[in-house]
């Protein structure tokens, strides 16, 4: 087919470098602008951008679809299907409509659970067992489209929105590709109203650890945040981001370290840090982080 393809961050790049693997044309990529990263604050292509680029395919970045003069260059692409996954544009009516098939979406989580933003860190923060991708035909709501195809998968005892993130983008590339080749075969399934919950945009407001809750939500929480925007609690003065945990056993007054590996007491139950970062420094395990910073028993983080 002759595809749009709509994607920005890391996790877009596995489904274009797999629509093109499969042999579909693409006749132009849409992504976010580059912009100012780094210490020299300099204009950096996004992920999606940078793979376009070294795919030899032409890349589109406009800061809005809204003008009418954006709206008539996308539908001039005469494209059989829009694929769209992490693009971070609300796309007008005028532009759904444009490719002959419809634009399809690439969510990642069982819809209707977890429509919006951060669907992958939300799930692991509220603990659900396991969560998904979807394939869905867009409407002008937000992700409450159709369902052509969906992959359900657990959620591990140790996983963090990182690990998570890599394997439902693998899913959806995969995915997205099996719906293309049966899209005349494929019934759209309108999502129940029973069971819409919404993935908020996370703020960085929720980061801070706060002891004095039970030790399963301060796990998800940091295994939720992790790698970004990364939770965070106080060791000695210093800011330390935590970047992985599991559940221990002990007990102590809230945010207390119980012993010599990081073991910390919370409202109830305990905790054990096994991947902090403190700052200008780079991700360590406990072993390591304590090795250059050691955490006496006792300590209140």
């Amino acid at each position: 087919m002759r595809i749009i393809f709509m994607g920005t961050p890391d996790f877009s790049v596995p489904v274009l470098e797999a629509l093109v693997d499969a042999g579909h044309e693409i006749a132009a990529v849409y992504c976010q602008p580059p912009r100012p990263a780094g210490r020299g604050k300099k204009d950096r292509p996004t992920p999606v951008h940078a793979r376009a680029t070294a795919l030899g395919l032409e890349v589109r970045h406009p800061v809005t679809l809204k003008p009418t003069e954006e709206q008539a260059a996308f539908a001039s692409l005469n494209a059989d299907v829009a694929v769209v996954v992490a693009y971070g544009l609300i796309l007008p009516q005028a532009v759904l409509d444009a490719p002959a098939r419809g634009c399809l979406n690439i969510h990642a989580s069982l819809l209707p659970r977890w429509r919006g933003a951060a669907p992958i860190h939300r799930a692991i923060m509220a603990g659900d067992a396991r969560t998904g991708v979807c394939i869905m035909q867009m409407e002008a709501g937000l992700d409450t489209g159709p369902v052509l195809l969906r992959n359900a998968t657990e959620i591990g005892a140790s996983e963090t929105t990182g690990t998570l993130h890599d394997r439902l983008s693998d899913m959806g590339a995969g995915l997205v590709v099996e719906a293309l080749t049966r899209l005349d075969d494929l019934t759209p399934e309108p999502q129940p109203e029973v069971g819409v919950t919404y993935a908020h945009k996370i703020d960085k407001g929720e980061a801070k650890v706060d002891w004095a809750r039970p030790a399963a939500e301060i796990d998800r929480q940091i295994r939720g945040l992790a790698p970004f925007p990364g939770a965070w609690t106080e060791i000695g003065g210093d800011r330390v981001k935590l970047l992985g945990s599991h559940l221990a056993e002990g007990q102590g007054a809230a945010g207390e370290v119980l012993d010599d590996v990081l073991t910390v007491a919370c409202g109830a139950g305990a905790i054990a840090l096994t991947r902090l970062q403190r700052a200008g420094k780079g991700a360590q395990d406990s072993e390591t982080f304590l090795r250059g910073w050691p955490v006496a028993r006792g300590t209140m983080l």
